[in-house]
């Protein structure tokens, strides 16, 4: 680290627990954020600003005007802009330093599977169960860890899953691909803005904590915020023995 970047990461690298050696694993670091949103744009901004060094933002949505009530990482101006393009600006004028690569369309197959092995984290930042479960399987393929978040309403969820570490779940285990469940969008239902805030801060947390070795992560554990009521509660899960995803039949 240079001298400017000593002092730019000073108040991490003054936590023990971070220190030079974790702000540095960090600069080295990178992440994949599918979905630059409600949840990516917090995500994001707390991703860059901490110092990681190569961020790929995916959306293949565009800039809207019902948007700028929680996505903060665009503005007015940038109306219509794919939001990929509109979150590096954003991501440039708060960290130079950082590598941005904007992806402008939907991932999927062969190139989601890529660009999770290029990465050191994946933060899942979407709004449909069909994405999430495709970002679920390139993880697992991959074993690059998983920071999952979702917000709707004024309920907010976060996990944890990594398959480099042995028996611990996926994201199927918890919410099994095929299941009746529907798909929640904020343009029918609403979203309380501060939630996708609360909750995509949270997934950096996680992100910075895994790529700098510092602390625990929320692994086996479901993370439930009642935005109403500001209640927290976790409900802990395991593995599913029968997963076709993470188990060893599954990943081969």
């Amino acid at each position: 680290m240079n001298d400017g970047q000593l002092l730019r990461y000073s108040r991490h690298i003054l936590l023990d627990e971070i220190g030079i050696e974790g702000q540095q694993r960090i600069l080295d670091g990178s992440a994949l954020i599918v979905g630059a949103g409600g949840l990516g744009s917090p995500a994001a901004l707390y991703l860059a600003s901490a110092g990681l060094g190569r961020i790929v933002l995916a959306d293949g949505d565009t800039v809207d005007l019902t948007n700028l009530q929680r996505q903060i990482l665009h503005t007015q101006e940038r109306l219509d802009q794919p939001k990929a393009l509109s979150g590096r600006v954003a991501l440039a004028q708060i960290n130079p330093e950082v590598r941005v690569e904007a992806i402008t369309s939907r991932l999927a197959g062969d190139a989601l599977t890529a660009l999770v092995a290029d990465t050191d984290v994946v933060l899942d930042c979407c709004d449909n169960f069909a994405t999430r479960h495709a970002v679920n399987r390139a993880c697992v393929s991959q074993r690059t860890p998983l920071v999952s978040g979702a917000a709707i309403r004024f309920a907010g969820q976060l996990a944890v899953f990594d398959s480099r570490q042995r028996d611990t779940p996926c994201y199927h285990c918890l919410f099994p691909e095929g299941d009746d469940i529907e798909d929640l969008r904020c343009a029918v239902t609403g979203v309380f803005a501060p939630l996708t805030g609360i909750i995509g801060a949270m997934q950096a947390a996680e992100a910075l904590k895994l790529v700098a070795g510092a602390g625990e992560v929320a692994l086996g554990r479901l993370w439930l915020l009642d935005g109403l009521s500001m209640e927290w509660r976790s409900v802990r899960f395991g593995h599913d023995p029968s997963c076709p995803v993470c188990t060893p039949a599954g990943v081969s």
